[in-house]
């Protein structure tokens, strides 16, 4: 083997492998190791423009923050972003090359192989070791033939591979070994030790099983990993934020959930801000009390919108904007906001035009050119709530396709590259931009969440921002420390160099 790169496989999706692979490239960080982690294919909603303004998958992102490297759009070749249950945006290299379905991607793969590899031959030089992602799960035999993420992409890298399962679900004995028996004796061969993530409890009860487990797959249980709250942004939206109440604050923020979410990591963001308080809405009625509704971004704009009114959800936002409350739309939820959307090429959906929410003086067309920029956007109001504030910077990036064009009554309150992006209502209580991240530093949060105690006669005034940037550098060092903990490094650095 190279002696370069380690991969690692789990026996299910959402076992940990993403945040494991980030622990990993942090220990390797902190032994000074330059190391990179790659994942040949995504599919994910959750994206990232890079400075190059090329799109690649979140997980990847987080990782390169970890590891304390750029991210690079050659650690994540491809990306799916469904735009339905059948059909999913695929982009290469950074770059959208068309809408396919399963079966129209199934037969595409093959040409992918030989990007792949180029693409990961490329990043390999550039470090001193890759840390490699897969996806799901190498047993699902019925997709083998196609494979260029798991078992495929150990033997392109000639990467050894580290199984991991999630006990957390139960069962992880039964699918560990499961996995190992559907694999082919060449592929078992690649699998020098697993690992159990996610155990709450005492270790030493699973000695038993351990020791079982290694005498019949014949690899080195290489440690077990306990439970890890993990304050990182996440890629799949499978995930159990949709589900629960984020943060303990005074304010209560309820963002729509959307047939399509995208880049919920804003949200993430949100939730670590003190004095907000965050769900997801489902029902009309779960806006009812909310401080500030928030309309995500979404991979399929008009679509949802749809979905919304098929919910009544439309009608409550616009009730709660009538009354003063706060409405803010990000991305594609900024483009609801408009009068109308038009899509005539079905760049995004089967729907050429839709009427909007009508809370905001503009209408949104769709093209098939697409933005992918990082950006900084300044504030730029004139007058309301935030003309104090004008002059402040927000970093962030933009992935969209729709563009506006503003009416008389659309007033603007933040501007990219000199060109007004973001507008608001004449009142100022609904307000939108296609700047993702505009909550990572803390600072717009602060200034919302002061307005609207203002407007509730709480003068309790501003509270001091979280930086995302530093709760993530805290998050990486935590959950290092507990891998590290948990798990026998030196014999994954021997893995590593092919010694084991």
């Amino acid at each position: 083997m190279r002696g370069k790169s380690l991969m690692i496989q789990g026996t299910a999706s959402s076992v940990g492998k993403s945040v494991l692979c980030a622990a990993l490239l942090r220990i390797m960080k902190q032994d000074g190791l330059r190391a990179a982690p790659f994942k040949a294919q995504n599919m994910a909603l959750n994206s990232f423009a890079t400075r190059d303004g090329l799109e690649m998958g979140r997980a990847q992102v987080t990782q390169a923050q970890a590891a304390g490297l750029e991210p690079d759009v050659r650690m994540n070749p491809v990306l799916l972003k469904p735009t339905s249950d059948r059909r999913s945006q695929v982009i290469v290299c950074g770059r959208p090359v068309g809408t396919m379905t399963a079966m129209e991607y199934h037969s595409y793969k093959p040409a992918l192989r030989e990007t792949i590899r180029e693409v990961y031959d490329a990043l390999e030089a550039t470090v001193d070791a890759v840390v490699i992602e897969g996806a799901g799960s190498p047993a699902e035999i019925n997709l083998r033939e196609g494979d260029i993420v798991n078992m495929a992409m150990a033997e392109a890298a000639d990467a050894p591979v580290i199984l991991v399962g999630d006990i957390d679900l139960g069962g992880v004995f039964a699918s560990l070994l499961g996995t190992m028996m559907l694999l082919s004796d060449a592929e078992r061969a690649r699998v020098k030790g697993v690992i159990i993530n996610k155990f709450r409890g005492d270790p030493a009860i699973l000695a038993p099983g351990l020791r079982m487990l290694e005498e019949l797959i014949h690899v080195p249980v290489l440690g077990v990993v306990p439970w890890m709250d993990v304050e990182l942004e996440e890629e799949d939206s499978v995930t159990a934020r949709f589900s629960r109440v984020s943060g303990a604050g005074d304010l209560d923020i309820a963002v729509v959930q959307l047939a399509h979410i995208a880049n919920f990591t804003d949200f993430q963001a949100l939730a670590l801000q003190p004095g907000a308080r965050v769900r997801y809405a489902r029902t009309a009625a779960e806006l009812e009390s909310a401080d500030l509704i928030v309309l995500p971004g979404t991979k399929n704009t008009i679509e949802d919108l749809l979905d919304l009114r098929r919910r009544g959800m439309d009608a409550a936002i616009v009730r709660h904007a009538r009354r003063g409350g706060m409405v803010l739309g990000v991305c594609g939820g900024y483009q609801m906001l408009g009068r109308v959307l038009r899509d005539p090429e079905h760049v995004e959906s089967r729907v050429q035009e839709a009427a909007g929410l009508g809370l905001l003086d503009m209408e949104v067309a769709f093209s098939g050119e697409k933005r992918t920029a990082q950006a900084v956007g300044e504030v730029c109001a004139q007058d309301g709530w935030l003309r104090n504030a004008r002059g402040l910077l927000l970093d962030g990036y933009e992935i969209h396709a729709g563009r506006c064009a503003f009416g008389p009554e659309a007033a603007p309150w933040l501007c990219i590259s000199g060109c007004v992006d973001g507008v608001m209502n004449a009142q100022g209580n609904v307000l939108g931009t296609h700047l993702h991240g505009l909550f990572d530093d803390g600072q717009l949060f602060s200034l919302l969440a002061a307005h609207i105690r203002a407007q509730k006669g709480d003068d309790a005034g501003a509270q001091a921002p979280v930086s995302m940037a530093q709760l993530r550098e805290r998050e990486f060092d935590r959950i290092a420390s507990i891998v590290r903990a948990s798990v026998d490094v030196d014999a994954i650095y021997r893995i590593l160099r092919g010694e084991a």
